[in-house]
């Protein structure tokens, strides 16, 4: 893929800004149609879009690319259509301290346009997250500049010709390229800077950023756990287990990275796992709906984990309902593979895994489990399973996660009322909804003071007498 220029890339940006700022105010209907528009290409494009990332992944169920990256972004960008004018408005503030509260002051904050926001999105999910900041970023009435992965090339070049044909450059401009690109490009002066994908990247993002003082939102991962409490109901609980790590492959920064069981319970979630695998994949390496690892590199990495388990004595259960035989295939498919009890040691306990294998820990108490969870980086999303209401509680409230689902998996992403972010090592800021406005919007504050001069009616102004000890004696009441 050919690389862009960083002065190619500010060129553009310096437009864009130009062109913000001497248009003025932006109005709700060009907010609307921005997003109309951009709702429009997903539309128009869909089979464009999906055969690209089916090129692009060697093989990807052509229904899970509708689902989550077309209908998936849709959702986001319909959803700010419909709030757009209520969030907008003005938002009334108390106006204090004495005296200033006095005769009419008024106060409020108005969330204005940030002016031109960077996105760089990652290769999961190519087209839903690129599109789906888009409803945040249009709707507070930001330009945008995209710099699309380069390891899902097709889809990046035709998401940069759609782009073409209904926004102007100055608007939005879709910049292609390599590493290079993307190290260049995170390194412009932005007004925001949203990057999706890896903490190892977004270090080197957010160094780049700070050299502007560029503000960033950044999604990143981790390795995001399970806990199944013994009221779970088992074959429930692995259905959607299964559904959350097999839905791409297990390519998603929030897909179950760990899962904790019953110590009691460890057989009956293997043959659980097993039955909700056979039910959802009868056979996998020509299924349709089941997607392959990105590439070779990916592929190789995932079965790495999986050898290293072996030589060091770890269980090992490939859930493969056929019985196929994946040495000789033209993609990079691997079956769901779960390492039971694995040492902590072991790069799949270290790392993120972002792929169909799945660690499976024994627990005495859950307590245990929350410990565990508080000794290692804080995940994007924890998931806990059970009817037990004190339990769940004891879960919620003494770990900390970027999000939460209880008796599923991934689903908090979907809600557009919820903000969606990490903390800590799986992202800061959060987007969606009201959030993803917020986000992009600067909150300005604005204070109105009234006609009659309250200052020197409260001495607040030299020279200092009586008056403002009065008013200092009142504010320390």
């Amino acid at each position: 893929m050919q690389e862009v220029s960083r002065e190619d890339m500010l060129a553009i940006l310096e437009r864009q800004r130009e062109d913000y700022l001497a248009a003025g105010a932006v109005s709700v209907a060009t907010r609307k149609d921005r997003l109309e528009r951009s709702i429009g290409l997903l539309v128009t494009h869909q089979q464009r879009l999906v055969d690209a990332m089916r090129d692009d992944f060697g093989h990807r169920s052509e229904h899970q690319s509708l689902f989550t990256d077309i209908a998936g972004s849709i959702g986001p960008l319909r959803h700010a259509q419909a709030g757009l004018e209520k969030w907008m408005k003005p938002e009334k503030r108390k106006v204090g301290p004495f005296p200033l509260n006095l005769l009419g002051a008024k106060a409020r904050v108005e969330y204005q346009p940030l002016g031109v926001v960077g996105v760089i999105s990652p290769w999961n999910f190519p087209v839903n997250l690129t599109f789906t900041p888009l409803a945040g970023i249009l709707s507070a009435g930001n330009r945008c500049m995209i710099k699309p992965s380069e390891y899902t090339p097709a889809t990046s070049e035709v998401m940069a010709e759609i782009f073409r044909t209904v926004f102007d450059e100055n608007e939005i401009a879709v910049v292609t390229g390599g590493p290079l690109t993307g190290a260049d490009f995170s390194g412009l002066p932005f007004d925001h800077l949203l990057f999706t994908g890896a903490t190892s990247i977004a270090r080197h993002v957010m160094r780049a950023a700070a050299e502007n003082l560029v503000p960033v939102t950044l999604e990143l991962g981790g390795k995001s756990p399970v806990i199944v409490g013994r009221s779970a109901d088992m074959q429930k609980t692995t259905d959607a287990i299964m559904t959350g790590k097999m839905l791409n492959a297990g390519q998603i920064c929030l897909a179950p990275d760990y899962v904790f069981v019953p110590e009691e319970s460890v057989d009956e979630f293997v043959e659980s796992t097993r039955r909700s695998v056979a039910k959802m994949y009868p056979t996998l390496l020509d299924n349709p709906d089941y997607t392959s690892v990105i590439n070779q590199r990916h592929y190789e990495r995932l079965n790495g984990y999986i050898e290293e388990a072996k030589a060091k004595g770890s269980k090992v259960v490939e859930v493969n309902p056929a019985d196929e035989d994946f040495r000789q295939q033209p993609t990079y498919k691997i079956p769901p593979t779960l390492v039971i009890n694995p040492d902590d040691d072991l790069k799949v306990m270290q790392d993120e895994i972002f792929g169909p294998v799945l660690p499976v820990k024994s627990y005495q108490n859950v307590d245990e489990t929350v410990d565990y969870i508080n000794r290692n980086p804080r995940p994007l999303g924890l998931y806990y399973f059970g009817q037990d209401g004190a339990e769940e509680n004891k879960v919620l409230t003494r770990t900390t996660s970027g999000g939460v689902t209880v008796n599923d998996v991934v689903m908090h992403v979907a809600q557009e009322d919820l903000p969606f972010g990490g903390v800590g090592p799986s992202g800061m800021g959060a987007y969606h909804g009201l959030d993803g406005f917020r986000q992009f919007s600067h909150a300005k504050a604005v204070f109105r003071q009234t006609r009659i001069n309250i200052a020197e009616l409260a001495g607040l102004r030299p020279p200092y007498g009586e008056k403002i000890l009065k008013t200092i004696k009142q504010q320390m009441r």
